[in-house]
């Protein structure tokens, strides 16, 4: 078994369309709302248990009727819910308004993940772990908590510090792979990064600062890695029509890590996980547009 242990967040996603954002004061008539579970942890722990053996979900929903929604979707999806607390409260929420042009603003509201607590990460939960997931919706006491207990136990940790935030010192050595996309690389790194030769020279110094293996994720550009012991992985992203890139980031690293689980070599793993976050790209939604693993390696045969 390659079992993931993800830690971290469950939100339910709610998204209205407007044609242009209100001004202070105004009200405007929306073109429709719709609730899509989503939280980066939940995210990430779908994208794991549909392109690998399983996943098991340590985190928080509230006690309001979003909560089952919550837990039911994860389960719809593989993943084990076991060890996911019911907190006093709201569960999780996003708030997002997006344009008739495209943007959007979102406001995010904790809830059950700002309860989280370390007490809630059992022995029971990392029982079987190859790898585990952790992000940074939760709070971050926590987040070094999972960081020494996984430690502890000889779980390799795969960090994906967004919303970006700097790292303290003392837990980069306990991070095996940081993820990154590029503003996050330049906060947790102090460089600025506009590329992909920034996003090297990022990478190493995070290595040379104590974590095993760094990648960079670019968009558009695929992404570039930095293997412990020094190899250097450039890999290009796959070209497709985008409709949503809402949770593609996620996708990327739940996929990575089941791969990493099976035991594949890091630049197979970086393929596969381009591939499933290509997938995800040309459909709507957040774990709804996340692709198992027969989907990923079909799409990865007609690529070659």
């Amino acid at each position: 078994m390659g079992k993931i242990a993800v830690i971290g967040s469950i939100n339910m996603d709610i998204v209205n369309k407007v044609d242009a954002f209100p001004q202070p004061g105004e009200t405007i008539h929306g073109r429709g709302t719709s609730y899509q579970p989503g939280g980066k942890g939940a995210n990430q722990a779908v994208a794991a248990a549909l392109a690998g053996d399983g996943a098991v979900m340590v985190g928080a929903v509230g006690e309001d009727a979003f909560g089952g929604v919550l837990t039911d979707s994860l389960r719809s999806r593989g993943v084990d819910t076991l060890f996911v607390s019911v907190k006093e409260g709201s569960s999780g929420l996003a708030f997002i308004t997006v344009s008739g042009s495209g943007e959007n603003t979102i406001v995010l509201s904790a809830g059950s993940n700002g309860k989280l607590a370390a007490a809630d990460i059992s022995d029971d939960a990392l029982a079987g772990a190859k790898i585990a997931l952790l992000q940074n919706e939760i709070p971050p006491e926590v987040n070094l908590h999972a960081l020494r207990l996984c430690a502890s136990r000889g779980i390799p940790v795969y960090y994906n510090p967004a919303p970006a935030a700097p790292i303290p010192e003392e837990a980069l050595p306990l991070i095996d792979t940081l993820i990154v996309n590029e503003t996050e690389a330049e906060v947790v790194s102090g460089l600025a990064v506009h590329g992909a030769d920034d996003a090297e020279r990022a990478a190493r110094s995070l290595q040379g600062a104590g974590v095993a293996s760094v990648i960079v994720t670019l968009g558009g550009d695929g992404a570039i890695a930095l293997e412990r012991g020094g190899a250097v992985h450039r890999v290009p992203a796959f070209k497709v029509e985008p409709a949503d890139t809402t949770a593609a980031g996620d996708t990327f690293i739940g996929a990575y890590a089941a791969a990493g689980a099976a035991g594949r070599p890091m630049a197979e793993a970086l393929r596969f996980a381009a591939a499933a976050a290509a997938i995800s790209v040309t459909r709507p939604g957040a774990q709804s547009s996340i692709p198992d693993k027969a989907e990923i390696e079909r799409f990865l045969r007609e690529r070659e």
